[in-house]
């Protein structure tokens, strides 16, 4: 079923042409982490340990794009203090933002994680309602800013108020310009968002799953259930299987990324941090499977760090230096 390919020394192949990267978060919010000793019920449980990160799946996009050293522009709602505390810590860690802000406030979402960081509960607000006429705004925005070439991730979850469809409209738009978006969402805003066609979809195995209704237990499956996705609309997807990698498809060709064993410290995010590194390695000139690899690499390194922090240059490259791509016969 596989064949391995050689691993890849080179990182990067500079194309000479300049592309700039987008990440959208429509509803981002602020990531609070608690170590406790034991995760208990019904009792007070004092933190040990405590962080704060810029959450949204589109936020930890940009910050996995900072840490390789390039640059992003985060577009998303945002509102009250605790979108205050995003653009502003955003922006301290160099990255770009350019918010619609409306009149509810950012959400705060909380994990709590025991001291070997093998259990954690995590709890997500829903975020503020987002008004129509809000809603056009970020439209206007993303029609302003699309221009060939440039690349746009789409991620996360809708915000109260807005319609299953939105991703689909903005690919859309995007598409227009003919620039290239990768989607990673879920539910009814991933279905409709392939009907768009978007340069890449990544799902996860549960999300596939869900979408397709087929079952996604092991690579095979995973494969089949892919391959469904090309009627939908969809001509590439990367489906990320946790400790196992990730399974690219394209029409023409099929690979499977191995990931680098690490000691798993939190695993929120790593997902984010994945098409961080891919969409990286595309605006760099890589071959898709190649940055499908560095995509990899960010996501295990995020994986073995605590909280929702990102991988250091240094720690993806030794990453990438672990990980192998085979290919796979369809």
């Amino acid at each position: 079923m596989y064949g391995r390919l050689k691993p890849r020394k080179s990182y990067l192949r500079n194309t000479g042409k300049m592309t700039e990267i987008y990440t959208i978060t429509l509803n981002p919010a602020v990531d609070r982490e608690l170590t406790v000793d034991t995760i208990e019920y019904d009792c007070v449980l004092r933190a040990s340990e405590w962080q704060v990160d810029y959450g949204g799946k589109g936020f930890n996009v940009s910050r996995m794009i900072k840490s390789l050293g390039a640059n992003s522009v985060a577009i998303g709602f945002a509102g009250g203090k605790s979108g205050e505390i995003l653009q502003e810590g955003l922006e301290a860690l160099g990255i770009g933002t350019d918010f619609v802000w409306v009149s509810g406030e950012t959400r705060t979402n909380v994990s709590i994680v025991n001291g070997e960081h093998s259990h954690y509960i995590k709890v997500n607000e829903p975020g503020p309602t987002i008004t129509p006429s809000e809603q056009e705004i970020l439209v206007e925005k993303v029609k302003a800013l699309s221009k060939a070439g440039d690349w746009w991730v789409l991620a996360g979850s809708l915000p109260p108020g807005v319609p299953s469809n939105f991703y689909k409209r903005i690919i859309e738009v995007i598409d227009n310009a003919n620039g290239q978006v990768i989607l990673d969402t879920s539910g009814e805003p991933l279905m409709h968002g392939c009907k768009a066609g978007p340069y890449l979809v990544k799902p996860n195995e549960i999300e596939l799953k869900n979408l397709t209704g087929m079952p996604t237990d092991n690579v095979s499956q995973v494969l089949d259930a892919a391959h469904s996705l090309l009627s939908q609309g969809v001509s590439t997807s990367l489906i990320s299987m946790g400790k196992r990698g990730a399974l690219l498809l394209t029409e023409a060709d099929a690979w499977k990324i191995n990931s680098p064993k690490v000691e798993e410290r939190n695993p929120i995010g790593a997902g984010d941090s994945l098409v961080g590194g891919l969409v990286w390695g595309l605006s760099q000139g890589l071959e898709i499977e190649d940055a499908a690899r560095w995509g990899v690499a960010c996501g295990a390194a995020a994986a073995s760090l605590s909280g929702t922090a990102v991988g250091s240059l240094e720690l993806v490259k030794s990453l990438y230096e672990q990980t192998d791509v085979e290919a796979v016969k369809q």
